[in-house]
């Protein structure tokens, strides 16, 4: 659905022979608008609803149109024309860009200045507040798990990181080869999302006999699994689900070059 741009508009009083405002143009070029259209739609025996049925946009929008209250951009426009059969691409039909621009300029929020290079106070800590809503300082850890060896930042949108929730992955440099055949190499880090148990065929982070890896499962049943490597060549373990425990699930990869 087409979206209009609202504008307000400032009256106040002036000499007579003073220019009429930027405001009061746009006013006036919206009503010339809205006229050129009311009069070809009726000429074409086309009603509001039928109309705003053919563009795809709400009946209120062809009356505000008409009235004068709503602005249209030129692709609109040809719309309009091609659905009344009728040519209403000039000039006088689109809204100055200078109009607009005012428009959009009011309507931008505050940014925080700065004097003579120093953050003026509390303009720091609401930047940090900002960023740090949108940006999380995920861990990176070795097989070890004991504690982060540095962080990477990573966007979360809904309180969520690639679709997962933010509190519940970290990355994971790899450390050898077994699944080269997966093409995932020592050096590379990967994204994992911390779960404790397994839910289908997929590269999970697992402690098995006492060492940490990465590896692919599937499983078997309820009670066994298939644990897979891939060096170069396949290997295959079965296991009990018991066995094996699972520290996250491995959801993307980054590739050191």
């Amino acid at each position: 659905m087409e979206k209009a741009t609202n504008m307000s508009f400032v009256r106040c009083q002036a000499p007579d022979k003073m220019e009429p405002d930027k405001n009061q143009k746009g006013n006036m070029g919206m009503s010339r608008v809205g006229e050129r259209v009311k009069e070809a739609r009726i000429s074409a025996n086309v009603s509001q609803k039928q109309l705003a049925k053919k563009l795809g946009v709400a009946e209120s929008f062809i009356a505000d149109v008409e009235l004068g209250r709503k602005i249209m951009n030129e692709n609109m426009i040809n719309r309009i024309s091609k659905a009344l059969k009728v040519d209403l691409n000039d000039v006088s039909m689109v809204a100055a860009d200078d109009d607009l621009k005012e428009e959009r300029e009011a309507k931008k929020p505050e940014v925080p200045s700065f004097k003579s290079g120093k953050p003026q106070e509390g303009t720091q800590e609401i930047w940090n507040q900002a960023f740090g809503s949108v940006l999380k300082n995920v861990p990176v850890y070795d097989y070890s798990f004991n504690s982060p060896k540095e962080t990477k930042q990573l966007p979360v949108y809904s309180n969520k990181i690639e679709g997962y929730p933010a509190d519940k992955v970290f990355y994971l440099k790899i450390e050898d080869d077994d699944m080269i055949g997966y093409r995932i190499a020592k050096g590379d880090i990967a994204l994992v999302h911390s779960v404790k148990e397994l839910d289908k065929s997929s590269i999970y982070f697992i402690e098995y006999n006492n060492n940490r890896m990465v590896r692919q499962i599937k499983k078997l049943d309820n009670t066994k699994a298939l644990i897979i490597s891939n060096s170069g060549s396949v290997k295959t373990e079965t296991a009990s689900i018991k066995e094996i425990k699972v520290i996250g699930k491995l959801i993307k990869l980054e590739i050191t070059l």
